[in-house]
């Protein structure tokens, strides 16, 4: 017998996700009811849930909250019991098909109707994703069912038991790569079993399980895990988990060497007190010998990207000398797009208000945090839903940099932030924070055409360097060359497939693009931006009402107006064309549209590295 939960719509539960923030643990409880007037079902199949059982499940799940301390106390272990507990009572009573916990809907109703003073406990002050369920792989309660889903073994004694073999970070590096291997029921269980019995003595275990799915992830176009039988699955399993393994012990192995010759952790020779590096030939020595001084321009740089989306701002920063420490996005689909091109960065992916130094201590120290951050938007909409996600954002990165204390700062955001009266209050805030922290500010608008980028797309910048460095900063000078043109740019994909109207088309595009429009995550879908945006497309040949499959073919009527394909829109940003992505055509878009073109953060980040290096 499967259930019907009560929904509570978006419109009836945004007003009460702002007002809840504000509420006491007691208040909270008072709000407590199993119906809502504006609650809905949905015939999916199945009885609708009595209000008994609502009634049930709430004490169950309120007993486990007081056992980790609820409604007074809360650590992080205790925490992660309860979370533990809390996942196999929640699949065990709720009696929901998939289909039925598929809906952000269900999970809203309980967070705000049946348990809004537990939600508020395990998460206080929660972004909405804790409890609005944008991303069910973070609601409080949603992503507990669905992880005791995947893991759940009906035929063991405890069919439960695999959910204490890795923590929610682990779980959800599995889970982020969910459209290869986290949608799999057959295929997480293979990887728990296989994990159960690794040696991984002496081993960093999240960056062992990082290699691990990557090598999984590999494989993922070739093999149909679904189709191969238990045993032999765990059998091939188990080869990919032993290579990553020894690669592990390798790289553990070099850095030990590594550090003995550097003095940190071994012998070191002493002179009249002085420790010095041991001078072993250079054909001796089992890695390369690091120079003993840097050469100044080549020195690189370390750096924490927040809101990294495609990792366009990344590597860009990449090619002006700064390789990442750590990249941070909520988007599951972003995250996969950087391993996809950039294995070797490290990727997590949460909310950056949720993130704290001390969870990666090798954070702290970074020479820079740049990050491109969800658009604020005018004053017009400050205090509504749709503008309290990108202030709160803003807020984080720049408390997130009082906490790491990096060398540098770099923020991009929309023109206005920079040069509008109507955020006087926001710049004011942002610059005596940072001055504050020892860090002295400089805004900038700058033009992406105007660093050989084929679009006029303005940013808004925020460089914020500590005292030391910030009266060597200087802006990046325009190109004396101008951008190539759309035409230039685009032409020989349009007529990669014969289209008799490609060298006409390239003539008449004969301009920059205007700014591509990547949309909200609330709205729109995969077309080239508002009525302005398209008329301006337009005008340059392309229909932009939506995207295209293929570019044009030898049946594409010679004055046809092609729409841009996917690859076509990343030529546009200046991704290099080897660069793959992730998701929908939608979700594939919006990463695009979303992304600094990488050579004006190349440009911008050179600046920030000349300063350093002085």
């Amino acid at each position: 017998m499967s259930f019907l939960y009560p929904r509570l719509l978006a419109e009836q539960a945004r007003p009460l996700f702002v007002e809840y923030q504000h509420l006491t643990a007691a208040e909270l409880t008072r709000q407590v009811a199993v119906a809502h007037e504006s609650a809905v079902y949905v015939a999916t199949g199945g009885d609708r849930v009595s209000a008994a059982q609502l009634h049930e499940l709430r004490a169950g799940v309120v007993e486990l909250a007081q056992r980790a301390g609820f409604p007074d106390k809360s650590d992080r272990a205790s925490n992660a019991d309860f979370d533990l507990r809390l996942a196999a009572l929640l699949h065990a009573e709720m009696g929901m098909v998939p289909a039925e916990a598929a809906s952000r809907d269900v999970w809203v109703f309980l967070a705000l109707v049946l348990l809004p003073d537990v939600a508020f406990w395990r998460y206080p002050r929660p972004p909405k994703d804790r409890i609005l369920g944008t991303d069910l792989t973070r609601h409080v309660f949603g992503r507990l069912w669905w992880r005791a889903q995947l893991v759940r073994s009906p035929d063991d004694p405890d069919p439960y038991a695999a959910l204490e073999i890795l923590g929610e970070a682990a779980f959800d590096q599995i889970y982020a790569r969910r459209a290869a291997l986290g949608g799999s029921p057959h295929m997480v269980r293979a990887i728990l079993r296989v994990w159960k019995n690794l040696d991984l003595t002496g081993l960093n275990e999240r960056e062992t399980l990082r290699d691990f799915l990557k090598r999984l992830l590999r494989l993922a176009p070739f093999v149909l895990f679904d189709g191969i039988e238990t045993d032999a699955l765990d059998h091939e399993l188990r080869a990919v988990a032993q290579e990553s393994v020894d690669a592990q012990r390798v790289s553990a192995s070099i850095r030990r060497t590594e550090s003995t010759q550097t003095g940190q952790d071994g012998p070191v020779d002493s002179i009249n007190g002085e420790e010095r590096l041991p001078t072993l030939p250079e054909e001796e020595s089992p890695i390369p010998r690091r120079a003993s001084v840097v050469p100044a321009d080549s020195r690189r740089f370390t750096s924490v990207e927040i809101c990294a989306g495609a990792g366009a701002q990344a590597l860009g920063l990449e090619n002006a000398g700064f390789d990442p420490v750590l990249l941070i996005d909520s988007k599951a689909d972003a995250c996969f797009t950087i391993d996809l091109n950039r294995s070797e960065w490290d990727v997590v992916c949460m909310d950056v208000v949720q993130f704290h130094p001390r969870m990666r201590p090798e954070t702290l120290g970074v020479d820079l945090v740049s990050g491109g951050l969800p658009r604020v938007k005018s004053s017009a909409t400050v205090g509504r839903a749709e503008d309290s996600e990108e202030r709160r954002v803003l807020r984080a990165a720049v408390d997130l940099v009082r906490d790491i204390r990096p060398k540098a700062l770099l923020l991009e955001n929309v023109p206005d932030l920079v040069e509008v009266p109507q955020f006087d209050a926001e710049r004011s805030w942002i610059e005596a924070q940072l001055r504050s922290a020892g860090y002295r500010s400089s805004w900038r608008v700058l033009n992406a055409a105007d660093f050989g980028v084929p679009q006029n797309r303005s940013s808004g910048f925020l460089v914020a360097l500590q005292d030391p460095y910030f009266f060597r900063f200087s802006w990046p000078e325009p190109s004396e060359l101008p951008p190539p043109t759309v035409g230039q740019v685009l032409g020989p994909s349009m007529s990669a497939h014969g289209w008799p109207g490609a060298a006409r088309w390239v003539k008449g595009a004969d301009r920059i693009a205007p700014a591509l429009v990547g949309g909200s995550d609330r709205r729109g879908g995969a077309d080239l931006g508002p009525t302005g945006s398209k008329k301006a497309w337009a005008a340059l040949g392309v229909n932009g009402t939506s995207l295209g499959n293929e570019v044009p073919d030898a049946d594409f009527p010679v004055d046809g107006q092609p729409k841009l394909t996917i690859d076509q829109a990343a030529s546009i940003q200046a991704f290099p064309p080897d660069w793959r992505f992730f998701g929908g055509k939608t979700s594939r878009y919006r990463q695009i549209g979303h992304a600094m073109p990488p050579p004006l953060a190349t440009a911008v980040g050179s600046a920030i590295a000349a300063a350093l290096r002085s």
